[in-house]
This record gives C-alpha cells, structure tokens and sequence, in this order.
C-alpha cells in the first residue's frame, strides 16, 4: 500500500481526535444535556480553551481536503516518490504538532507549524502540476 494512503488514513484519524477533543471542551462548558440534545439552544460565547479546540478543528476541516486530493491524487496518478511521502509526512507531523500548540495559545509557532504543513503539503502537489 502506498504510504501517501496511511498518511491520509492518518489524517482521517488525526479529524476524529479534534472532533473528540473539540467536542470534549464543548460537553466541559454547555453540559451534558447539550451534548445529547438537540443543540438548538442559543449558546453563550465559548470559553477561550472551548473556542481554541473548535477553532483548531475547524482549521483542520478546512486543509484536510487538500491533503486528501494531493496524496490520493498522487497514488492515482501514479507519481507517488520519496518526496511525496516526505511531504506527507511533514504535514502529518505538523498537524499533530498543531494541536497542541492551538491548545496552549501559542502564538506565532503556531503559524509557523502551520506553514511548514502546508509546505508539506506543497511537495505533494508539485508532482501533479509538473508532471
């Protein structure tokens, strides 16, 4: 199996800890009831620790697209290489990285760390437009 595959397997798990951990914050602060209801309640602005996971996830919901069509579409279109898994794997590591920095409200690094996904990202994609 191709390992750009395992990094976007990865990746779907890495989707499932936000959205656990964003959830967790959330239960933390509206209550249980919310968490098994309907959530149609108008709800207090989140804490600064809720709306740090929330956004965290929100921003991984937002690139993880892109890693899907970048490694996938390198597997299809047969130009996986060293480069493309490195590339995956830079995004892998930064995304995990990631979290914990949202988590702590870590300024700058944090942009930093997202970059360096995206540059990750980038050496996937290089071979799809120049091949």
């Amino acid at each position: 199996m191709p390992i750009e595959l395992k990094i976007a397997a990865l990746g779907a798990l890495l989707l499932f800890v936000h959205i656990f951990a964003a959830t967790r914050f959330k239960t933390a602060q509206y209550g249980r009831t919310w968490n098994v209801g309907a959530r149609d309640a108008v709800l207090p602005a989140p804490n600064p620790m809720t709306g740090r996971m929330m956004r965290a996830q929100a921003n991984f919901q937002e690139t993880f697209p892109i890693a899907i069509v970048v490694l996938l579409g390198a597997v299809i279109a047969g130009r996986t290489s060293e480069w493309t898994a490195i590339g995956g794997w830079i995004w892998l590591g930064a995304r995990l990285v990631y979290v914990p920095l949202y988590w702590a409200g870590v300024p700058v690094v944090r942009t930093i760390v997202w970059t360096i996904g995206m540059v990750g990202l980038a050496l996937v994609i290089w071979p799809l437009l120049v091949g």
